[in-house]
């Protein structure tokens, strides 16, 4: 059987997430409380995805994903699943720029693997079914090197970083084949980890590595993950410097780590953040080869409803275009419109106004 090979990332593209509706939060609430069944939930749930991969498509999108709405947080509710991980409640949420996030993280407990009954790879074969043949269905999950926070890995377990990272390779790896098996062939690793090496200070990292030695060993884990991935199936990192109720965690160029892994990283694309004066300059871009990855500029942001000009996109494209040549390049917000449950501090009409402008930018962009 011939394999079809989809060209993504496409030209106008998204980073994944979508905000969750009343309807949906009000099922969570009855669900959390007792008034509604776990079925009833994933009725809901269920009903929802079809409404917005409807919108998606409406709007214009080549990709869609399913808004990331059997999910409370972007990467927990995928990680805590996993072998040897657990959820808990830490003392402290995460430090956002005037905001203290919800408290919940995860943390090592034992051997690491990827278990047969992940929700997630059922949750992409009914996603599949929604959208059919009618667009590509995109999954994103957090990127192994979410696990590589300070403070996430138990020494009792794993005494030293070198173990721990050849089992994360390892199940990331089954993962990766599990989605593909389930018909995958668009998958996206959010990290926010690599970006966070940009930061001038460590603040959450090992402390007995170099920021270099960090750099090092994010892109030997995304890496070898990926070492022996199927030709058809497409793969992208999306870097995000932290996405909470329109808030961000921190903030640097892309100079630290783009001589490493914007160079060396063996994804498809990458989905850089550029919408504001966080993101620094174009000019890392420098560092990723002619012909290799597509580069979706995210200068479009998801925190805020207001459109941004039009000619003001267009100069960033042809700004980024000095450093990598345009047809290597794609446009999309900067991160999702809703990292978690709670969502960004716009409406949902804005949310599909700002992806029907992607959608009419990369138009007048590329064609």
């Amino acid at each position: 059987m011939t394999k079809t090979v989809i060209k993504a990332p496409f030209r106008a593209d998204h980073v994944g997430s979508l905000l969750r509706p009343e309807r949906l939060h009000q099922a969570r609430k009855d669900y959390t409380n007792g008034s509604i069944s776990e079925k009833e939930l994933r009725d809901i749930q269920t009903e929802e995805i079809e409404r917005i991969v409807d919108k998606q498509i409406e709007v214009g999108l080549q990709a869609v994903t399913d808004g990331e709405f059997r999910r409370l947080w972007w990467h927990t509710d995928f990680l805590e699943e996993l072998n040897g991980i657990e959820g808990y409640i830490p003392e402290k949420g995460y430090l956002f720029k005037g905001i203290e996030t919800e408290r919940y993280n995860i943390r090592n407990s034992g051997k690491i693997s990827f278990p047969k009954d992940h929700s997630f790879v059922k949750d992409f074969i009914e996603f599949q079914q929604i959208v059919g043949d009618r667009a590509v269905a995109k999954q994103t999950i957090p990127s192994p090197n979410q696990l590589f926070h300070k403070g996430t890995r138990n020494p009792e377990v794993y005494p030293d970083i070198q173990s721990y990272a050849e089992d994360i390779i390892s199940t990331y790896r089954d993962a990766i084949q599990a989605f593909y098996d389930a018909g995958c062939r668009y998958l996206q690793l959010d990290d926010v980890y690599i970006a966070g090496l940009n930061v001038d200070e460590l603040i959450t990292f090992e402390e007995d590595l170099s920021r270099q030695e960090l750099i090092d060993l994010s892109l030997h884990v995304v890496n070898s993950v990926l070492e022996n991935k199927p030709d058809d199936l497409i793969v992208t990192t999306h870097l995000c410097r932290g996405n909470y109720r329109s808030a961000w965690a921190f903030e640097g160029s892309y100079a630290h780590i783009a001589p490493t892994l914007f160079a060396n990283e063996k994804v498809d694309g990458f989905f850089l953040e550029y919408d504001d004066d966080r993101s620094g300059s174009f000019e890392p871009l420098s560092h990723i080869p002619n012909g290799g990855p597509q580069v979706v500029i995210g200068a479009i942001t998801s925190k805020f409803g207001v459109l941004e000009d039009k000619e003001e996109i267009i100069n960033k494209i042809k700004d980024a275009s000095q450093y990598i040549p345009l047809d290597q390049i794609s446009l999309s917000p900067q991160c999702g419109f809703a990292s978690t449950h709670q969502g960004n501090k716009l409406t949902e009409e804005d949310q599909w106004n700002k992806l029907r402008y992607i959608v009419e930018l990369s138009k007048e962009i590329w064609e």
